[in-house]
C-alpha cells in the first residue's frame, strides 16, 4: 500500500511540476503561443507493477505501446483525458521518476523560435508521425515539446477518446 501512495504522489507531482511550468494564469494574460499540458513522462522501477498500477487501480487507458524488436515494451502512453496522457517506460537503469513533462504548443515553431528569443537552447522539431524537440528547465527537467501529426498514436487516441 505504501508503494501505491508513493506512486501516486509522484503522479500528483508530476502533473504539479506540468502546471506550474504552464502558468495556466499567466498564459491568460500574456500574448504569445498557447502551451498545453500534453504528458509526464515516468520512469518505473517495475514496469509490469506499475502498468496495473495505473490501469486497474487509477483506471486509466492504455492509449498504445510501443515495443522494441524483442517485444518488450519501451513505453506505454496512458490516457487521462482526451489529450493529457501519462508516458510510462521501464527505469532501465536511469532514475526511477519524473522522465519529462510533455507540452504540445499551438504552434510548435512559433514556440521554438519563442524560446529561442528568450536565450533557451531549443533544437530543430525532429519529424516522424510526430514532431519533437527539447529544452531543459531551469532545474534540468527535460521539456519535451511536441506535435502531433495525424498518423500518431497519440493523434488516433485523442481522435477515438470518448
Amino acid at each position: 500500500m505504501r508503494s501505491l501512495i508513493g506512486r501516486f504522489g509522484l503522479f500528483v507531482a508530476g502533473v504539479g511540476v506540468g502546471i506550474l511550468l504552464m502558468q495556466p494564469g499567466a498564459a491568460q494574460t500574456t500574448p504569445g503561443p498557447g502551451l498545453r499540458l500534453s504528458h509526464v513522462g515516468v520512469f518505473a522501477k517495475n514496469y509490469d507493477e506499475s502498468l496495473r498500477f495505473y490501469t486497474n487501480v487509477m483506471g486509466l487507458r492504455e492509449a498504445f505501446t510501443v515495443r522494441d524488436k524483442d517485444g518488450k515494451p519501451t513505453l506505454t502512453y496512458l490516457q487521462i483525458s482526451k489529450e493529457a496522457f501519462l508516458e510510462l517506460s521501464p527505469a532501465n537503469g536511469r532514475p526511477v521518476g519524473l522522465s519529462h513533462v510533455g507540452i504540445w504548443p499551438v504552434n510548435l515553431d512559433a514556440t521554438v523560435a519563442a524560446l529561442r528569443q528568450r536565450g533557451i537552447t531549443v533544437g530543430d522539431p525532429r519529424a516522424g508521425t510526430t514532431r519533437i524537440t527539447n529544452a531543459t528547465d531551469p532545474d534540468g527537467i527535460r521539456l519535451e515539446l511536441l506535435d502531433f501529426l495525424p498518423d500518431s498514436e497519440p493523434r488516433k487516441a485523442m481522435d477515438s477518446w470518448k
